[in-house]
């Protein structure tokens, strides 16, 4: 592409800015790419069909309107998808190491080149969220709470086009900083490394917003064929999926990805039975594939992952040594996720090369203290109140779910529900419906009874407090 034509495209551009406004253009046109001008007509490049589609419904005059007004002999502007632009006469030939979509067709830059499998950029091309590229298989530490999930994630990742599919969904559970986005995109890159299905990485968010633009400029239909074209589709953050309309999409393009074989994989911070804002439906469809729990770090694997993300940053900070007794220090002591254990790491990084001076113990002590927190509370689930408190009345779960009213059940099913509000964090109609589907005024009349009857029960009191240490130990 010669330098007159990129300059005229960098006038049209300007032009558009202005007719447009900066607000629109950003949104909009900023990821619009130059392809070829040939013979009066202009093509130019997006990196999503979805944008294609919205640009043509809603910009294409004002496009062609800026290019004649630059290039008076500029006819017709036609629009593609950088993902599906093949450019067979401009890349040598077929490499492992070269991007190809499901339909053969070579991913491709704005100047044609042909982009490694490794560049962020194909998968952007895709519409995916951004990738680390730290957060890969090579980088995550196994230890004994996370072995399953690995094991499952990198199953996922290896397997072929013309392979069965063995979970689906595969569903990653854990508390915050426990490594399930590090899975997610690790899943992301060695599936787009392999080249044989494409895999695309969405935060709920990101899924959120896609779907409602669809809606508000009338292209839901082509924001649905893109997603529904995936090899493999990886879903972050589930929790903080909103909205009826985001979640009957989402419901439908899990399915239709499922019936098609292709593969779905989920991470959030709790299991399916606890997403309370989720349809029923959509519930029963996560809990139907692999679904996972990542634990807490043991203090073995702790010790491990701080050994390995010196050894990275030694790759950048050649003289940064850090004491095995400092590791063991922060390893027993900085125990709530992964993320405190990188951010001990970067001050002890950042007070060796501010000041000169050496890691040494003392200085670990200082500089993590803050981090240091007291031991949380063991996580209560209401499976586990329903069994311990059945357990102690000599009735069985079955009853407490029951519509029973005799009163050897109705103080016991009071009980729980008073244990599930207080020592949980799910809310009145969630209990209700995980006690056999009642109306959480049932629930609030249980803890109010119970609050109102230990205050003059003593032994009551006392069997609750039993019951309690028996959950949390």
């Amino acid at each position: 592409m010669s330098n007159g034509e990129q300059e005229s495209w960098s006038r049209v551009k300007e032009r558009l800015r202005a007719d447009v406004g900066e607000d629109v253009y950003s949104s909009w046109f900023a990821r619009m790419d130059l392809e070829a001008i040939e013979e009066g007509s202009v093509r130019l490049s997006v990196p999503t069909r979805f944008l294609k589609s919205w640009i043509q419904s809603h910009y294409a005059e004002r496009v062609l309107a800026c290019w004649q007004a630059q290039e008076g002999k500029v006819t017709r502007v036609e629009l593609v998808v950088r993902s599906a632009v093949l450019k067979s006469a401009m890349l040598p030939k077929a490499k492992p190491d070269i991007g190809t979509a499901e339909n053969g067709a070579r991913y491709t830059n704005s100047n044609g080149r042909p982009l490694s499998v490794g560049d962020p950029s194909v998968h952007e091309a895709l519409g995916g969220s951004p990738l680390d590229p730290r957060l890969t298989f090579d980088t995550f530490v196994v230890g004994r709470s996370n072995t399953l999930a690995h094991a499952a994630a990198k199953q996922v990742a290896g397997a072929k086009r013309s392979d069965a599919v063995m979970f689906n969904p595969l569903y990653i559970h854990s508390g915050v900083g426990l490594g399930k986005t590090h899975l997610l995109q690790a899943v992301t890159w060695a599936g787009n490394a392999a080249g044989e299905r494409k895999v695309l990485y969405l935060t709920a968010e990101k899924f959120m917003y896609g779907f409602v633009s669809a809606l508000r400029t009338q292209t839901a239909l082509a924001f649905k064929e893109a997603l529904r074209g995936i090899g493999v589709l990886v879903i972050d953050d589930l929790q903080f999926l909103q909205g009826k309309s985001t979640q009957a999409e989402f419901c439908h393009t899990l399915n239709a990805l499922i019936d098609a074989g292709r593969q779905v994989v989920i991470a959030s911070d709790r299991p399916p039975s606890d997403l309370e804002s989720l349809d029923d439906r959509v519930r029963s469809r996560l809990a139907g594939g692999l679904v996972v729990e990542m634990g807490p770090l043991g203090e073995e694997l702790r010790f491990e992952i701080l050994k390995a993300r010196v050894m990275a940053a030694r790759a950048h900070h050649p003289a940064f040594d850090v004491p095995v007794p400092v590791l063991g220090y922060i390893a027993k002591t900085v125990t709530h996720n992964g993320r405190d254990l990188e951010g001990a790491l970067n001050r002890l990084l950042a007070h060796n090369k501010l000041t000169g001076h050496a890691v040494t113990l003392e200085m670990a002590e200082r500089e993590v203290r803050d981090l240091i927190r007291p031991q949380e509370p063991k996580r209560v689930k209401i499976e586990d109140i329903q069994r311990v408190v059945a357990r102690q009345y000599n009735v069985s779960r079955s009853d407490l779910l029951s519509s029973r009213r005799t009163a050897n059940v109705v103080r016991p099913r009071q009980v729980a529900m008073y244990l599930a509000k207080t020592l949980t964090l799910r809310s009145l109609p969630e209990i209700g419906r995980r006690f056999g589907g009642r109306d959480h005024t049932t629930v609030l009349h249980a803890v109010r009874k119970i609050e109102g009857l230990v205050g003059n029960d003593m032994a009551l009191a006392e069997e609750i407090e039993i019951l309690k240490r028996q959950l949390q130990e």
